[in-house]
Parts: structure tokens; sequence; C-alpha cells
């Protein structure tokens, strides 16, 4: 799955990032409107990802969503074998290294979610996740359950990355609310 991502043309993926990241802009604009519409309470923390090689880039959308008053967290490993905790971000934000070559914020109180983008190797079309088999998105996602933080999980991945029909996920993955790739939702959008 790594090298069928890696072989795809750079313009289609520059394209297929645009498409994500429009797609992602509509969907938290329609999701936040129709909790205000509820009086339900807003998503307003957004946790993103800062995208290793070959990932597709929503590093754009995260400014937006900034500019706009979003509050967006990256994660960061504080210890191998525990969840992750996500950090504030701002276009201006210090950045450091972290676990595996990462970029994380440098600093900042750690904040609990509202929708967490998740990067996603492989998806089903039922909205499992293959990662890339360290744990910490599934042990991160259960402890955010765990603690009755709601949340909305949303895969992204590349369309290359669709699994067969046979793929069994294990028993400790944690399925997606949905997958986002260039081609669209899997299995829908999430409702808002």
């Amino acid at each position: 799955m790594r090298a069928a991502r890696a072989a795809q043309d750079s313009d289609s993926a520059r394209r297929g990032a645009l498409l994500m990241r429009g797609r992602l802009f509509t969907w938290l604009a329609v999701a936040r409107d129709a909790a205000r519409a509820a009086g339900r309470p807003v998503p307003s923390v957004v946790a993103a990802f800062w995208p290793m090689q070959d990932e597709p880039d929503l590093r754009p959308l995260l400014s937006q969503w900034a500019e706009a008053g979003i509050t967006v967290v990256l994660p960061a490993v504080r210890n191998a074998g525990e969840p992750l905790v996500f950090l504030p971000w701002t276009p201006d934000a210090p950045m450091r290294p972290g676990a595996y070559g990462i970029m994380e914020p440098a600093s900042g109180a750690p904040l609990a979610p509202d929708v967490v983008l998740v990067p996603t190797l492989g998806y089903t079309a039922q909205a499992d996740r293959l990662g890339y088999g360290g744990g910490y998105y599934d042990r991160t996602l259960a402890a955010l359950r765990q603690s009755g933080q709601p949340y909305t999980a949303i895969g992204v991945a590349w369309s290359c990355g669709r699994l067969d029909a046979d793929y069994q996920p294990q028993a400790h993955d944690v399925r997606l609310d949905a997958v986002l790739t260039p081609d669209g939702w899997v299995p829908r959008a999430p409702a808002p």
C-alpha cells in the first residue's frame, strides 16, 4: 500500500488533496451549522495531523480553520504505547520533530478534540482502518471514548488504500465514522 501511494502522480496527489480539503471544509461548516441549529455543542476543536511522506497534505485547510477561529490541534507522542495527546497549533506555532520525526507543536496544554482526522494507509468499505502498526490512533480513540469525550473520527486516505473485502480488522482496531478519499466519503459522510 505504501508503494502504491508513493507511485501516485504528483499532480494527481495535489488535486486529490485539494478535493479532500474542500470536502472537509464543507463537512465541518455543515456540521457546525447543524449543531447550532439543534442547540447542541458546536464542534470547535479539530485534531489533524502533520503529513508524513506521501500522505495527503491538509495544511492549507488547517490554516484556514485556525484563521476562522476553529482550534486546530496536532498529535504528539509522549510515551511509547500510550494514547496520543493533542496540542494546539496555529500557522505561526513553533514546531519540533517528535516521535518518528513527525512535526508537532513545541508547547501548549493538551486539548480534547471534537473531530479527529486520522492518517489512514488502508481502509474498508465499513471505515475500518489500517494504520502503520503502532496502534497510537486505536489507543487514542479508545481512550477518548472511555473518557466520555464525544468525537467524530474521519480517516484521510488515498483511494488506492481500499482494502480487499475479506480484510478482517483486529479486535483492538477502532472503526472510524468515515473515511475521506479523493473519490469521496466511505461509506458516507458522518451525519452532522
